[in-house]
């Protein structure tokens, strides 16, 4: 697989999700790296690589 059709695929998983109620996705693909900010105030960043 892919690493971009990893991301797309997690980017599209994450956008649909109704129980992790996600206020906003920032997709930065230059560095493999998406913002997710929660409806509770709440930060993540995902970082994508593969490894083989």
């Amino acid at each position: 697989m892919e690493l971009n059709y990893f991301k797309d695929q997690l980017f599209d998983l994450l956008n649909e999700s109704d129980d992790l109620d996600i206020s906003d996705i920032r997709a930065d693909d230059r560095n493999h790296l998406f913002t997710v900010s929660m409806a509770d105030g709440s930060v993540f960043e995902i970082v994508c690589q593969k490894n083989r």
